[in-house]
Order: C-alpha cells, then sequence, then structure tokens
C-alpha cells in the first residue's frame, strides 16, 4: 500500500491534475489497485456542471493512465524515458461519477513489453461499476519531445 507521499514519489503529475491518492495494492508491472476521492473543492466542477457536478468522463480516463504509469515503472523508472498515453480504446462510461464518491481503479496488463503496454481498466465506487476501457502506452525518449 502507498499513502499520498509515497505516491508524489511515483507519479509525476502534481495537484490539481493528480488523480491517484493512494494505492492499495500493485503487483510488478501487471495489476494495481488505486483510489481517487472526489471532492467538491476540485476545480473543474465549477463548470461541469454548476448545478449538476460531474466528474468529466476525461479526467476518469487519466485517473485510469495516473495509475497505469506508476504500474509500468513500479520495478523502477528509466528517467531518459517518459510514458506517453498512445490510444483510449472502448472506454465505456457506465454511471456518472459525483463529489463525494471514492473511485476504485483497477488497471491490469493486458499486453506488452519494451516499448508498447496495453493494460484493461475499471473504475467502481461502492462496488458499482462506472466506467471502463482500454489503454496503450509507449516508451519515449524525453529527448525526443523537447528537442
Amino acid at each position: 500500500m502507498m499513502n499520498i507521499n509515497e505516491v508524489q514519489k511515483r507519479i509525476k503529475q502534481r495537484p490539481p491534475f493528480q488523480m491517484i491518492e493512494k494505492i492499495e495494492e500493485i503487483r510488478g508491472g501487471e495489476y494495481a489497485k488505486g483510489i481517487k476521492n472526489v471532492s467538491i473543492n476540485e476545480p473543474y466542477f465549477m463548470g461541469h456542471f454548476p448545478d449538476s457536478p460531474i466528474m468529466p468522463g476525461v479526467l476518469i480516463v487519466e485517473a485510469c493512465a495516473q495509475l497505469c504509469s506508476v504500474t509500468i515503472e513500479s520495478d523502477g523508472t528509466d528517467e531518459s524515458k517518459i510514458w506517453v498515453l498512445l490510444k483510449v480504446d472502448d472506454f465505456k462510461f457506465v454511471k456518472p461519477v459525483i463529489p463525494g464518491d471514492t473511485l476504485e481503479i483497477e488497471v491490469t496488463k493486458e499486453s506488452g513489453g519494451a516499448g508498447l503496454i496495453k493494460f484493461d481498466a475499471k473504475v467502481t465506487v461502492d462496488g458499482s461499476l462506472r466506467a471502463k476501457g482500454r489503454l496503450a502506452f509507449c516508451a519515449v525518449d524525453k529527448e525526443s519531445i523537447y528537442s
């Protein structure tokens, strides 16, 4: 298990864009279960939607992607590379996520190796499915991004 301080040592994003607050389980590059507490104080709720706040689907996907990135690098980080989201596939949003929900996110490695990795992702709240889909990542040299 990793608390918020341990997660911040492993994840590159920071508030307000850090979506993973706790990791309950992680298995060497293959599986992870993480938590995102959804608060009414998050800035996107001011405009999405003021009278009926709903967490944007793209941020649910981002939460899954952040957990995948921790899972990919669970055995260590290659500082010369960055794992970037390559593809979002078959994501379905079953029921809205609202303030007060605690997202339980599970990601399981579907396939991949050195340069391309695919994950299945599932998001639940109190055992009820809210979203699911697949994500693919590729390793890119940092220098090639910023040169």
